[in-house]
């Protein structure tokens, strides 16, 4: 219950307080927010096989998107795009823990 009302609480701040992202950034929050994406699969896939602890969550959710981030930061600074690396494993593990829980909602072993 406490996902859901986090979720329709996270939704109705994004809706009523909008704003602007500066194009600049954009690549870094698109990484972040993508990385923040595959923890919340990785905890619902943890969640399923019931091993999910908050505080690996947590860590991860944050440590994930600022770790991402942050190498896009670096790679803009070195003229090389490394957050297409950080898109394409982020986007893998995302893949992965679908399959995971569609698996588990379908029973399919």
């Amino acid at each position: 219950m406490v996902p859901l009302i986090g979720l329709i609480l996270g939704l109705l701040i994004g809706i009523l307080i909008p704003s602007k992202i500066p194009a600049e950034y954009s690549n870094y929050v698109a990484v972040a927010i993508l990385a923040a994406l595959d923890s919340i699969m990785g905890g619902i896939c943890a969640q399923m096989e019931g091993k999910f602890n908050l505080k690996i969550f947590i860590s991860g959710f944050f440590g994930n998107s600022i770790l991402a981030a942050l190498l896009a930061v670096v790679g803009d600074k070195l003229g090389i795009p490394i957050y297409l690396a950080a898109v394409f494993v982020f986007g893998n593990r995302m893949f992965m823990n679908f399959a995971k829980i569609r698996r588990y909602l379908l029973k399919i072993e």
